[in-house]
């Protein structure tokens, strides 16, 4: 807000913030309250063993294996500003378990939100996938996104992945659980 704008409005109104804005507060004063609290206020805070924290890094099907590490790698793909990436692999994870007659809405949603060229969240992957993966959701089945899935999942792998293990976010979960495992 500008000076201007809050003298307009007097005094006794207070500055409204947005969300990220108060997030980001949040983390900032109390780091040690779990993201995922976070993103949804009515969960539980979930304790994180060292054990998982450590298995995070034997592969990314370990660390998407379980909800703290999807909660953990979306933090961090947050910050590279592609959290895309996790949302479009959950969704066809989702996806593959959907009931035959609701896979066309499903399907539907899925191309909206990150297949086509406009999407909001569009995934990063070559024309030739974008082409076969719309021509398959179409006439939706439950590998329709298969090979879509497989591109992200890769990329997540070669390229995500590695930063997230070298990441301060990855190294202060781990001393969170273990406090003298890197020391």
């Amino acid at each position: 807000m500008t000076e201007d704008h809050e003298a307009s409005e007097g005094k006794d109104h207070k500055k409204k913030i947005s969300g990220t804005e108060l997030k980001n507060f949040l983390m900032s004063v109390v780091p040690q309250i779990e993201p995922a609290v976070i993103n949804n206020p009515n969960s539980k805070p979930e304790k994180l063993s060292a054990k998982e924290v450590k298995q995070w890094s034997q592969s990314l099907a370990m660390l998407l294996s379980t909800q703290g590490g999807q909660d953990a790698f979306r933090e961090f793909l947050k910050s590279e500003f592609s959290d895309e990436n996790i949302d479009f692999w959950l969704a066809c994870e989702d996806y593959k378990k959907t009931q035959s007659d609701h896979l066309h809405d499903k399907a539907e949603k899925i191309y909206k939100e990150f297949v086509q060229s406009d999407a909001i969240k569009q995934i990063n992957i070559d024309f030739y996938t974008r082409k076969t993966t719309v021509q398959k959701a179409q006439n939706p089945t439950t590998s329709s996104f298969d090979e879509a899935q497989k591109s992200v999942y890769v990329l997540m792998e070669k390229d995500s992945y590695p930063r997230f293990l070298k990441s301060s976010f990855y190294l202060n979960q781990l001393n969170q659980v273990q406090p003298n495992s890197l020391k």
